[in-house]
């Protein structure tokens, strides 16, 4: 990759650009029917485990539930909808449309420790939201999110899509039973950037990048949103020069250049304090949702080093602390989060910000990407060597452990 940082993952994982119509496979008829049998055979543990924790009242659990710290437990129901039914799905995540023979992934749920969270209720949350917009704001992993988001509420309201860019980074959908509109905005940096990209990772230049001025693409918009989604992290590890006051003042892994190097985590602070800061100081106050970190979970290598994830169940509790990456990217974050809450309350004013920790539940699930099964070639034929398949273990098949971030978004929302 020129001009790429050795952290980078490659363009082609971190985004792919457009959701052709259709699902493919007739899975999803023998689905449920099938997740009873696999989970005949789950440990006597476990499933002690479900059957008790379903049984407390999230009522009286509620004022001491963290919904972030948890579990995950048997599911035998099995997602709450296929890639046959959902028609949503980009083809780099439908990894059942794309060969993958096991369906496990598909059959767990999150479970916090001190209350059951409930299923995304696709009708109580667009009648909710009647006449409302969002604003979902970040890469190419917050629109893998928006598959999952647009699959649960299209199984209560078929939505239209009004709006998509050149390279369907950036678009709009619209629920006309209850004038409810989502928008998908592109802004991997969340302060602005200039990219000379192709699909493919290959760059003419580094990515310039300036410290002190927001994307323009979101702030242009952010007065029209009643609720708004931010996130990223992964763009930050490439390779960058940096701007400030309209003067470069160093670079990120630029070997070839006379600049100073400035580490990404410097870069990473300062973009999350911009637009908190923004997000805190403007007179308009939508419902702001932060979502942290994604972890991969790459292991024997990396994206381009033969880097793989092919694990078929969850982690338990104690069996994973992340990456070393994981520990100081989500460690700034939460620093600058409560920065931002402690700096408004010292002030008086008045902030609609939540945190949306995905960190903890997204990184006990390894089994969950879309790996090799990121393509339909080679699998469709029934050729099973995927030894020359780049592995996508950023990104999450949809459906998968992805949609229990919609199940947070819904409970943090409308309680």
């Amino acid at each position: 990759m020129a001009s790429g940082s050795r952290w980078a993952p490659s363009a082609a994982l971190l985004f792919s650009p457009r959701a052709r119509k259709g699902g493919g496979g007739g899975w999803g008829v023998a689905l449920k029917a099938i997740g009873c049998i696999l989970f005949a055979g789950v440990s006597f543990r476990l499933l002690c485990s479900f059957s008790s924790s379903s049984s407390l009242s999230p009522e009286i659990k509620e004022g001491k539930c963290d919904l972030f710290h948890g579990e995950w437990l048997p599911n035998p129901s099995g997602p709450a909808y296929t890639n046959s039914s959902c028609r949503f799905i980009d083809d780099h995540q439908n990894c059942m449309m794309n060969g993958r023979p096991d369906i496990g992934y598909l059959y767990w749920r999150w479970k916090p420790y001190e209350c059951d969270l409930p299923p995304f209720d696709e009708v109580r949350f667009l009648a909710s939201m009647r006449n409302k917009v969002w604003g979902l704001i970040g890469d190419s992993i917050l629109r893998n999110q928006v598959q999952s988001f647009i699959c649960l509420l299209s199984k209560a309201d078929e939505p239209v899509e009004v709006y998509h860019d050149k390279e369907f980074k950036n678009r709009r959908w619209h629920f006309q039973s209850y004038n409810f509109t989502v928008s998908l905005l592109w802004a991997p940096f969340l302060i602005k950037s200039e990219v000379s990209e192709n699909e493919n990772g290959e760059s003419t230049s580094e990515i310039q990048l300036h410290l002190d001025v927001l994307e323009p693409t979101w702030i242009s918009q952010y007065e029209g949103f009643d609720y708004v989604v931010i996130a990223g992290g992964q763009w930050f590890l490439k390779t960058a020069v940096y701007w400030e006051n309209g003067k470069v003042i160093g670079c990120h892994y630029c070997q070839d250049k006379n600049l100073t190097e400035i580490g990404f985590e410097h870069l990473y602070r300062r973009a999350l304090q911009e637009a908190l800061r923004f997000i805190s100081s403007t007179h308009h106050k939508p419902v702001v949702l932060f979502r942290t970190w994604a972890p991969d979970h790459f292991e024997n290598g990396e994206w381009f080093s033969g880097g793989t994830c092919n694990r078929v169940s969850p982690y338990r509790k104690g069996e994973y602390s992340g990456k070393y990456m994981d520990n100081v990217m989500r460690g700034i974050e939460l620093e600058e989060f409560n920065k931002a809450i402690a700096a408004v309350n010292s002030s008086g004013g008045v902030v609609n910000l939540k945190l949306l920790d995905t960190y903890s539940l997204s990184s006990m699930r390894p089994d969950g990407h879309a790996g090799p099964y990121r393509m339909f070639h080679p699998f469709a034929h029934g050729n099973e060597d995927a030894s020359s398949v780049q592995k996508d273990c950023l990104h999450w098949c949809v459906p998968g452990p992805i949609d229990a971030w919609n199940d947070l978004i819904m409970k943090l929302v409308l309680n």
